[in-house]
């Protein structure tokens, strides 16, 4: 159906958690994954929705990613096991068009926009100098080739992050084509393998349809700009309940079929 490189397929006929926009918010996501661990099965599917990066604390954000990654797949011991999967949010596609800032025609302004949207703390999970940027934009790409190179080093001196963040999808589905998971929305009249920038920037169709979508039952997104916590709405669910803005952060699990079946905030 689609590139496994670009979209995750994940095991059919399972419970599927999915973990709303976090923003680097490492103490709700903590909490979360105390509630979580006792209730999710070694055949359970678990899918963060993105927004991982931004806002808060970055790099122990990712190091508690990691460490619950590790918790379960010490439990993840046969074929029946369920699949671990992190979805590429807004936070993360700026952060990737940051590291190419020496190609904008305008990187200032970039910067200046990434800046507005919380991608400073992302900056300065992997020492990065929010002034040093400004002042290479000024410059030029060979200046902001460098400062650029700075922070992949950064991140790849970063045990595990660089793995983590490589390994992103733009969405996931069920094989059997029932549920489908997305950062911010999809755009319900262009095929999934054509939904380009509408994964993390949303469309307000999203919010105002009531069928479902390419012929799955339900489509989960982690990211509302209302962030109005759990909303199901015909074949649509949203999850965002505002964490990273004041808010709580949020699981919710739906069966094979896409039933919401358990919800845990923290």
């Amino acid at each position: 159906m689609t590139d496994p490189s670009v979209f995750a397929v994940l095991p059919e006929g399972r419970q599927n958690w999915a973990v709303a926009s976090i923003f680097g918010q490492v103490g709700r996501l903590a909490a979360l994954h105390a509630a979580l661990h006792p209730r999710i099965t070694a055949s359970d599917n678990l899918v963060y929705l993105g927004n991982v990066l931004g806002r808060g604390d970055v790099a122990a954000t990712i190091n508690e990613l990691l460490l619950f990654r590790r918790l379960l797949m010490a439990r993840q011991l046969d074929e029946t096991a369920g699949a671990i999967v992190y979805l590429r949010g807004s936070q993360e596609e700026m952060w990737h068009k940051l590291l190419q800032m020496q190609f904008a025609p305008n990187p200032g302004e970039v910067l200046e926009w990434m800046l507005a949207q919380g991608v400073g703390a992302t900056l300065e999970a992997y020492a990065g100098s929010i002034d040093e940027g400004r002042t290479a934009a000024r410059l030029g790409s060979v200046a902001l080739s460098r400062w650029t190179n700075q922070l992949r080093a950064a991140v790849r001196a970063a045990d595990g992050h660089d793995q983590l963040i490589s390994a992103l999808r733009r969405a996931a589905y069920t094989r059997d084509n029932a549920l489908l998971f997305v950062n911010a929305g999809v755009d319900p009249r262009r095929p999934l393998s054509a939904q380009r920038d509408t994964f993390w920037w949303g469309s307000r169709e999203f919010e105002m349809s009531s069928v479902p979508y390419d012929g799955f039952r339900r489509v989960v997104r982690g990211a509302d700009p209302k962030r109005a916590g759990a909303v199901l709405r015909g074949g649509t669910a949203s999850i965002d309940g505002g964490c990273g803005f004041g808010g709580p952060l949020i699981a919710a699990c739906f069966d094979a079929t896409g039933e919401l079946v358990d919800l845990i905030e923290a």
